[in-house]
């Protein structure tokens, strides 16, 4: 498994999730990728589908944004390359096409969501962030700050390459984790929802001990009086 690097931040650590931008008006793409860089993306921009479609063979991202009307051609046969080629990042595809046949375009194409201008940007935004909450769901691959973790073959890679195997119940308790990675989740949550309603209280802090022990102390991190969230590797 080798994951390719998470780029940097505003503030120079390692992005959490990399959202690609496919707009060909530079000054809309340039605020949504200040807007969503604050959030804590990476933003990759294209101003053609070819561009876009070279950024979304050769990096991985969290999310994509793709405009109907791009300059080379229309985003919703973008949005079919890169199904035909296995790319199954969720896409939102912008348009200001409103018509029901336009959408229905767009999502049959395989687009999970279709949103037309003039928009607001907050619920864009929104948007978005519940595709990538879906998307990390049903994903096999999960970021961890600069790190990966596979939750089919249960095994972390970190940064240097190096790779970690972790228990049934270990890889569990970071998927759930990772699946939300801004959420606190509580110890009550997690035992009911991971550890199928144990009895035992305290098997959530012995959990984290075990990642903390494989992986480091800042890969799950304790919010004092809440629970745990997920860290940096």
């Amino acid at each position: 498994m080798a994951a390719p690097s998470r780029p940097a931040g505003r503030d120079g650590r390692a992005a959490a999730h990399r959202l690609l931008i496919a707009e060909d008006d530079r000054d809309l793409a340039e605020l949504l990728a200040g807007l969503f860089a604050e959030q804590g993306y990476a933003v990759d921009l294209a101003f053609d589908g070819q561009r876009a479609l070279h950024l979304a063979l050769g990096r991985r991202h969290d999310a994509m944004i793709v405009d109907r009307g791009l300059p080379d051609g229309d985003g919703v046969e973008l949005v079919r390359r890169l199904r035909r080629r296995a790319v199954t990042v969720p896409v939102l595809v912008l348009s200001a096409r409103s018509a029901v046949a336009d959408r229905v375009a767009g999502l049959d194409a395989g687009a999970e969501d279709y949103v037309v201008k003039p928009f607001e940007i907050d619920e864009l935004m929104a948007r978005v962030r519940a595709l990538h909450r879906r998307h990390l769901d049903h994903a096999g691959l999960l970021p961890l700050g600069a790190g990966w973790f596979d939750a089919e073959s249960r095994v972390v890679e970190l940064p240097s390459g190096e790779r970690i195997p972790l228990s049934e119940r270990e890889g569990r308790l970071l998927r759930a984790l990772a699946c939300r990675p801004r959420h606190v989740h509580t110890r009550d949550a997690l035992r009911q929802g991971v550890f199928d309603g144990a009895r035992t209280e305290s098997i959530v802090d012995t959990y984290v001990y075990y990642l903390r022990s494989k992986l480091g102390q800042n890969v799950v991190r304790t919010v004092r009086g809440v629970g745990y969230r997920v860290g940096e590797l």
